[in-house]
């Protein structure tokens, strides 16, 4: 009997640590379909790279439906963002970026023309521009298209309206006075942060409800010099904001579906749009599933990715946004990207289109027909 017990003592320890190797999730109660979709990202990894195509919130598809058109193919990972309500008075400086009240810029190829637009406001409040979003993402998931979801928040306080210039500070950045305030749980800056986020919770609970995982990038290009939470450095700068989002995502909301995705910008030293080496900004393998970099500017320098690679310690990285897509050359020479995703409009600008059609091509980089996806799996059709 003795024997038998132990035997028992064994088998129980034994599938406990495999259940324990499966879970990769940073979060260990994410849902089996964010699991699912983060254990493709695993398996692709170093073998293939998912296309993607952001998509403005006011538009719904119109850009991965345009990749369609011109290719025969959809993109993969379907990208969007619940966004800013702009209030101010040259909506044209940023409406490349997609705020939520703001009409698409059209198929406008050049920033001169862009910049020729009479741009208009679109009507729509907050809440229903984020909510025909969400009724999007739910109707492509179904479709088999693969998530990702943004936020380019207002500072806390300002709620969901602010001028542009309110997230794009650059100088003007939070002293460390307000980020400790902000970053401090139970302030006045801390509650509206709050307040906030859990705005945006409550779509994000949706997504959950309906089975939708979510690979989610908030805070993106923290160590550029931008945005109202780039360029915190260290123990109390962005790491802080990081782990206070994710602990109050997970353990308060109960988000179980989404896969953590810290994308930060490819560091560049160009005065004044300058963007830092990642480590000064990096919260933890403990809270990242996925890493992320934004490449513009055709800088696919090797150290954007392998610095990566170093950092993630064998998690998949991806480029989060890119304007043009990588080539082909890019891509079969940094081999650990999961997925790219051109950044809306911009997609058109140069030669998008024909990379896009090359690389669909190339055997390398998977369109959505390329992806079967049944039963909250996916697998490449390609190997079947």
């Amino acid at each position: 009997m003795k024997n038998i017990g132990w035997l028992v003592v064994c088998i129980v320890l034994f599938f406990s640590a495999c259940s324990r190797e499966s879970v990769r999730t940073v979060n260990p109660d994410a849902s089996p379909e964010a699991r699912k979709l983060l254990d493709f990202l695993y398996e692709i990894q170093g073998k293939y790279i998912l296309s993607g195509q952001h998509n403005f919130i006011s538009t719904g598809s119109k850009y991965t439906d345009l990749i369609k058109e011109k290719t025969g193919r959809h993109p993969a990972v379907w990208g969007s963002d619940f966004s800013f309500c702009y209030e101010g008075d040259e909506p044209i400086r940023f409406q490349h970026c997609g705020p939520l009240n703001l009409p698409d810029p059209g198929n406008i190829t050049s920033y001169d023309a862009l910049q020729s637009l009479d741009v208009g406001f679109t009507g729509l409040t907050p809440h229903e521009a984020r909510q025909n979003m969400v009724d999007t993402v739910i109707d492509r998931h179904s479709e088999g298209f693969i998530i990702t979801l943004m936020w380019h928040a207002c500072p806390p306080g300002f709620g969901d309206c602010c001028d542009g210039d309110d997230i794009w500070v650059m100088e003007d950045r939070p002293t460390r006075q307000q980020w400790d305030e902000l970053t401090t749980e139970g302030t006045l800056l801390n509650n509206a942060w709050r307040v906030q986020a859990d705005t945006v919770a409550f779509y994000l609970k949706q997504l959950r409800d309906a089975g939708v995982p979510v690979l989610w990038r908030p805070y993106h290009e923290m160590n550029g010099v931008w945005f109202w939470w780039c360029n915190h450095r260290g123990e109390n700068g962005f790491k802080k904001l990081w782990i206070m989002m994710y602990d109050y995502y997970v353990n308060h909301h109960k988000l179980d579906n989404l896969i953590w995705v810290w994308n930060a910008n490819a560091p560049r030293d160009i005065p004044g749009d300058e963007a830092y080496p990642y480590e000064a900004f990096w919260p933890g393998l403990e809270y990242v599933d996925v890493l992320a970099a934004d490449v513009y500017r055709d800088d696919w320098k090797p150290t954007h990715h392998d610095d990566l690679v170093k950092l993630a310690g064998g998690k998949p990285i991806a480029i989060g946004e890119a304007a043009p897509p990588p080539n082909i050359d890019v891509l079969t020479s940094q081999t650990g990207w999961t997925w790219f995703m051109p950044w809306g409009n911009l997609v058109l600008w140069g030669n998008g289109v024909d990379i896009f059609r090359e690389l669909f091509e190339s055997g390398v980089v998977l369109a959505k027909e390329d992806v079967i996806f049944e039963n909250g799996n996916y697998r490449i059709k390609r190997e079947e």
